[in-house]
């Protein structure tokens, strides 16, 4: 596994190459066996392989062309209904961030959906497929093109295809930098 993860990357040229369902369907599983809080599972994805949509949402993601090169896109949505009895709340800017903070249970959602993206990105890279996740979006902006209420959170628009180039490594921390036992340590 170690080996995959070393070897994806975010991709932002695609073949001239359609992905099959077999394929998005194998990726959409892997997502859906990721672990959440309480198995809520609050992940949902649209698959969108029409033209006019892909440009749609191509232009209120910062008008990132490159991603109309991509066969398909994955719109992962977190839903929160799951926790309907439980106040989702709001988080402000600055404010300390606990479990008491406002929006504990928006944050489990996109936590959990998280997790999901993460194993779809990792069938994806294991299956010979490449991706990228982006997230320069607003959600009013998103939600209207494909239906979403308004109370169901979009945690990524994600390309899938078949690179047309193999991005280098991009330079990491060294695990002396991120990593710390016991306690924090700077």
């Amino acid at each position: 596994m170690l080996e995959a993860i070393k070897k994806r990357r975010s991709v932002r040229s695609y073949l001239d190459k359609d992905v099959s369902d077999e394929d998005i369907s194998a990726l959409v599983e892997s997502a859906r066996l990721a672990p959440s809080a309480n198995n809520m599972q609050p992940t949902r994805f649209i698959i969108v392989r029409s033209p006019e949509t892909k440009a749609a949402l191509v232009a209120v993601d910062h008008d990132q062309q490159w991603m109309m090169q991509a066969p398909v896109i994955i719109v992962a949505v977190a839903d929160p209904s799951g926790w309907a009895d439980r106040p989702l709340g709001s988080y402000e800017q600055g404010a300390p961030a606990d479990e008491q903070t406002p929006g504990l249970y928006l944050k489990y959602i996109i936590r959990d959906a998280a997790i999901a993206i993460e194993n779809l990105l990792l069938e994806a890279e294991d299956r010979g497929l490449s991706t990228c996740w982006t997230g320069w979006f607003s959600q009013a902006d998103v939600r209207p093109l494909l239906a979403i209420p308004a109370d169901k959170y979009v945690c990524g628009i994600i390309t899938v295809g078949y690179s047309e180039s193999h991005p280098q490594p991009r330079p990491r921390k060294d695990l002396a930098e991120i990593l710390m036992y016991e306690t924090w340590a700077e």
